[in-house]
């Protein structure tokens, strides 16, 4: 069962002569352990396929299906979407978001706080996650003494803090040289096969998407070799 599979999904912006078809009928699906690639120029709709499946933005009709539940129909179907969101899915964007006072144990801390995680458990898990990605050395620093790429993988291991079943990740290489997005490709692909997440990468850069087991092209709003 895929963990998240949306069905003939469309978004349409504004009304009559000033209507925009931002999505026209998308299918996507990912399982557990996948790692799915969504590529496409700017203005295709990427970011706005990825504000429906992230349950930020209503889409105009289809189906959306999260583990199995179906959470939009034509219409949400009443499930909690700020609870499922916070529970189930992580996030990493282009640019960092750290909190530029807090160190990066602290920034891992905050987001696990934010579930409800605190004392030693939650100090136990940041340690866990930092070391995971490989920059527990620098548990102390502030995010202006980390490189780009460490930045990056502070804010990875935020969104690992609540065990998501889905990451969602927003061009996360695309501040960095090609090494170092190479290396955050890597982990994200480390991730997908060791925690059995399912993860969702936007991209429009094709040296960044091999080794993926599906990649979706989207154009115009359309989804073109579909899985391939």
């Amino acid at each position: 069962m895929p963990v998240l599979e949306a069905l003939n999904l469309a978004k349409v912006f504004g009304s009559g002569h000033l209507q925009v078809h931002a999505l026209r009928d998308v299918c996507l699906a990912v399982a557990s352990g996948e790692l799915v690639g969504l590529m496409g120029p700017s203005g295709s709709g990427k970011t706005t396929m990825l504000l429906c499946i992230s349950l930020i933005l209503e889409p105009s009709s289809g189906t959306i299906f999260f583990d199995g539940q179906a959470v939009y129909k034509n219409g949400w179907t009443g499930v909690d979407l700020r609870a499922m969101r916070r529970k189930k899915i992580g996030f990493i964007f282009q640019s960092h978001n750290l909190i530029p006072f807090l160190s990066a144990r602290e920034n891992v801390l905050f987001s696990l706080q934010l579930i409800g995680s605190t004392g030693v458990p939650a100090q136990n898990r940041a340690m866990e996650l930092l070391r995971y990605m490989e920059i527990a050395d620098r548990a102390e620093y502030l995010p202006a003494r980390l490189s780009g790429g460490e930045q990056q993988r502070v804010a990875i291991a935020r969104a690992l803090a609540n065990r998501p079943r889905l990451i969602l990740a927003d061009e996360p290489t695309a501040s960095l040289d090609t090494a170092r997005g190479t290396k955050v490709m890597g982990i994200l692909k480390k991730i997908a096969r060791e925690q059995e997440t399912a993860v969702i990468t936007v991209t429009h850069d094709a040296r960044m998407i091999e080794g993926f087991d599906h990649v979706y092209h989207l154009k115009d709003g359309k989804m073109n070799n579909n899985g391939h």
